[in-house]
């Protein structure tokens, strides 16, 4: 594939995730896509044989590695995984302001959708809150949590995260995410069942 033709699928791909941040899965047409992208119709199908799909899935995928490299910077030079999942509450809050609330996670937007009826779309959010969740589980890993607490806590920042991330689009104001960064910060830092289970500081 030629330059040209890379410029063509990144285009389409851009412009399906940015649709379907806003608009979902289902409110979202090709037609649309074609129009944000700017890219022949034509191309559509020749960078995405399957069709729109094969597009979300390919947009899905670019959108969760952004945010997993996103993660793995700053679990390298956070003082600690709440720093971590802080740091990303920062970068979605923008996102939501920046879009008067119509944007925030997009994985989050199509797995509400098509969880219950698109099996190849609902494996590719699964895939990657996976691989968000491994990164958080590997750094609290490094800050003395246990295998099973690690996978445990992980899980429950990401759930406090993305629940927060509806409920700030549904509120339009960002008071949830502030919120949901203080439980995170309570969940990971804080508990006495986590500091228990750290080794002793000497």
């Amino acid at each position: 594939m030629g330059v040209k033709g890379e410029e063509t699928r990144a285009r389409l791909i851009a412009g399906t995730r940015s649709l379907i941040e806003a608009q979902g899965y289902f409110g979202t047409g090709l037609n649309q896509i074609v129009a944000e992208s700017g890219a022949p119709r034509g191309s559509l199908y020749f960078h995405f044989p399957d069709g729109k799909d094969q597009l979300v899935a390919a947009a899905l995928r670019q959108a969760g590695q952004e945010v997993e490299e996103l993660l793995k910077a700053q679990a390298r030079k956070a003082p600690d995984a709440a720093a971590v999942v802080g740091q990303l509450t920062d970068v979605f809050l923008a996102r939501l302001e920046e879009s008067g609330y119509t944007k925030g996670c997009p994985i989050a937007a199509v797995g509400l959708e098509v969880a219950g009826s698109n099996e190849a779309l609902r494996a590719v959010c699964a895939e990657v809150y996976a691989s968000w969740q491994a990164v958080l589980a590997d750094r609290l890993a490094a800050e003395g949590f246990g295998p099973a607490e690690a996978e445990t806590a992980s899980a429950q920042a990401l759930a406090l995260l993305e629940g927060a991330l509806l409920l700030a689009r549904v509120r339009r104001a960002p008071h949830p995410l502030e919120d949901a960064r203080h439980a995170v910060r309570h969940l990971l830092v804080t508990r006495p069942d986590a500091a228990r289970s750290r080794p002793a500081q000497h």
